[in-house]
C-alpha cells in the first residue's frame, strides 16, 4: 500500500477539504486528488464525497481512517528503530547481576535523558555479531579468547577491574579468614557450574587454574544464583568464585562470607566493546561517563595474557603478537 496516499487521505480527513490538504502537504491539489483516487482504486471503495462544503468521508473512509492513521504511526516507528538519534542505546551486560549492569545503572542515574535498551546475550559471537549489524551498539566483554583476536572493525576500552572474592558457607574450613591467598585455595574444591562453556569467562578460569594449581568444578547443571547459594551454604566442603560487585542476596540463616583473594588478587577485567563505525550519539557519552569509572587499586593482580591492556581505542588495532600463558600485573 503506497503510505503517501494513505498519508493524503487522512489530511484530507483532518482538513475536510482536499485544497486545504493540498496545503498542508505542500503539493497541489491534483496531486491530492491523484492519491486519493489511486487509493481508492487499490481498496475498491469510496473515501470521500465531494459536498459543497468539502469532502465527507463515506461510511467505508470512516472504517479505514483509523486504521490509516495505524499504519502511519507504525511506519514512524519503524523509521525511529533506524535512526540512532531517535532510537534508545542498545547495549549488552551479559547478566542482571554482574558488574556490567551496574555499571550501565551508574550510566542511566548519571544520563537519565539517554533512552536505553538493555540486553543480556551470553555469546561473545552472538554480541559481536549484533554490534556489526547495528543491532547492538555496545556490549560488556572480556575483549578475546586465546586464538580468537578481536576483529579489526571492533574497538575496545577496559572500563573495570574487578577483584574476584572467595564465597563460602559458615562451615567452610576458610569460612572464618579475614583474607585468603590464591595459594591458600589449592586442593579446595571451588564450584562454579555457570562456566559456559566456550565463553570469555571459561578461558580466564581455565588459565587461573593452570597458573595456579586450582581446582574449579563446574560441573552439573546450572539453576541459577539462588541454588548456586543454597548449595554452597549448606556444603562445607565447596566454595565458589563471585566478583566482588556481584549482587546477591540469601536468607539470613545462610551465614555467607565473602572473602577478598590476595598474593595476587585475581581481577576480571571488563571492556567496553563497539563497532567502529557506530553513529549513534550517546555512545561516546557512555564511553566518557565508563572512562571515570573508579578501578579499586590492589598491591598485586593477575589477568590472563590474552587480555588487552588499557589502551586507546581509537588507535589502530595492534599487530597479533605471542604472550606468555598468564600475566601479574
Amino acid at each position: 500500500m503506497d503510505l503517501e496516499a494513505v498519508r493524503t487521505f487522512a489530511a484530507v480527513a483532518d482538513a475536510g477539504q482536499f485544497q486545504k490538504a493540498a496545503v498542508d502537504l505542500s503539493v497541489t491539489q491534483q496531486a491530492v486528488s491523484k492519491r486519493v483516487a489511486a487509493l481508492e482504486r487499490d481498496l475498491g471503495v469510496r473515501l470521500f464525497t465531494r459536498t459543497p462544503r468539502g469532502a465527507e468521508l463515506t461510511i467505508d473512509g470512516q472504517a479505514f481512517l483509523p486504521h490509516a492513521r495505524e499504519l502511519l504511526r507504525t511506519a514512524e516507528r519503524a523509521v525511529a528503530s533506524v535512526r540512532t538519534d531517535h532510537r534508545p542505546l542498545r547495549v549488552d551486560v551479559i547478566n542482571s547481576r554482574g558488574a556490567a549492569s551496574g555499571l550501565m545503572r551508574g550510566f542511566h542515574h548519571a544520563h537519565p535523558d539517554v533512552d536505553l535498551d538493555v540486553l543480556m546475550l551470553l555469546d561473545i559471537e552472538a554480541a559481536l555479531a549484533a554490534l556489526r549489524s547495528g543491532a547492538l551498539d555496545a556490549t560488556f566483554r572480556a575483549v578475546a579468547m586465546p586464538g580468537r583476536p578481536l576483529p579489526e572493525d571492533i574497538a575496545s576500552v577496559r572500563v573495570l577491574d574487578e577483584p574476584l572474592q572467595l564465597l563460602t558457607g559458615p562451615a567452610h574450613p576458610l569460612a572464618d579468614a579475614d583474607s585468603v591467598t590464591v595459594a591458600e585455595l589449592v586442593g579446595h574444591r571451588i564450584w562454579m557450574p555457570g562456566i559456559l562453556p566456550g565463553s570469555e569467562w571459561a578461558a580466564y578460569y581455565d588459565d587461573l587454574v593452570a597458573e595456579f594449581g586450582l581446582t574449579i568444578e563446574a560441573t552439573g547443571p546450572n539453576f541459577g544464583s539462588d541454588a548456586l547459594l543454597d548449595t554452597i551454604a549448606g556444603t562445607p566442603a565447596l566454595a565458589t568464585f563471585m566478583s566482588e560487585r556481584t549482587r546477591l542476596v540469601w536468607p539470613a540463616g545462610h551465614g555467607l562470607r565473602r572473602i577478598p583473594v590476595t598474593g595476587p588478587t585475581p581481577v576480571y577485567p571488563h571492556s567496553l566493546l563497539w563497532h567502529r563505525d557506530n553513529p549513534h550519539p550517546a555512545l561516546p557519552t557512555l564511553r566518557a561517563h565508563l572512562a571515570t569509572t573508579p578501578t579499586p587499586g590492589a598491591p598485586a593482580t593477575w589477568t590472563p595474557a590474552w587480555i588487552r591492556p588499557h589502551r586507546d581505542p581509537t588507535a589502530p588495532p595492534a599487530r597479533p603478537r605471542k604472550t606468555r600463558q598468564a600475566q601479574v600485573v
